[in-house]
């Protein structure tokens, strides 16, 4: 008999500058996540500017009760800028994955990480004239790498969470966050998301 699956547990640190919409990143995440049916809990800082100052986020999802509501051992590591990458990205654990903007951040070596680095911001101004669409076309492309929700409960976090005249417009931005990442060698998904196997709590 084939032994049981591990829990499933992610933790994940998205960062960046504030104006970037790092924040609202991680809630439609963690919105998305408690459609999976596991455990949600999301956190939240800024820096001393509204605009500028350094900004992050957290999101934990798991199958078992989440007794500590701060990231500690970061599976996913995203950074849209480049003091960002320099303060959090070498706290990825191995195996883990780090996601960064690559015409924002100049990467280092990160050995034992799995490190895919796409123009976010590019695409979202080049593609949707809008460059502040970044962090959605990063959400895309993470939902595509990671599988921490479907795409499909991504899409309705953002039907839910944003102003009706703009959400068709990060609808496009989800999709070309994953199909860029759809077009790129060696980039498929390792892993989707389970389907529900218990009611969640999220909080916020």
């Amino acid at each position: 008999m084939a032994e049981p699956a591990a829990p499933v547990r992610h933790e994940i640190r998205l960062s960046g500058s504030g104006g970037q919409g790092i924040i609202l990143a991680a809630t439609l995440l963690a919105d998305a996540a408690v459609a999976t049916g596991r455990e949600v809990v999301a956190t939240q800082s800024y820096g001393p500017e509204a605009r500028g100052g350094a900004s992050k986020a957290e999101v934990i999802v798991a199958d078992e009760q989440i007794d500590y509501p701060e990231v500690t051992s970061p599976g996913i590591t995203v950074c849209l800028s480049q003091e960002a990458f320099d303060a959090y990205a070498a706290q990825t654990v191995p195996g883990g994955l780090v996601v960064y903007d690559d015409r924002l951040v100049k990467a280092a070596e990160l050995p034992g990480r799995r490190v895919v680095g796409l123009p976010f911001t590019h695409i979202a101004e080049a593609e949707l004239g809008r460059a502040i669409a970044a962090n959605i076309v990063m959400l895309g492309a993470l939902q595509e790498l990671s599988g921490v929700a479907s795409a499909e409960q991504l899409a309705d976090a953002v039907r839910r969470r944003l102003p009706a005249k703009i959400v068709e417009l990060n609808l496009r931005a989800l999709e070309l966050g994953r199909e860029r990442v759809a077009g790129a060698a060696g980039d498929r998904p390792r892993r989707r998301a389970a389907a529900p196997r218990s009611r969640s709590r999220a909080g916020t």
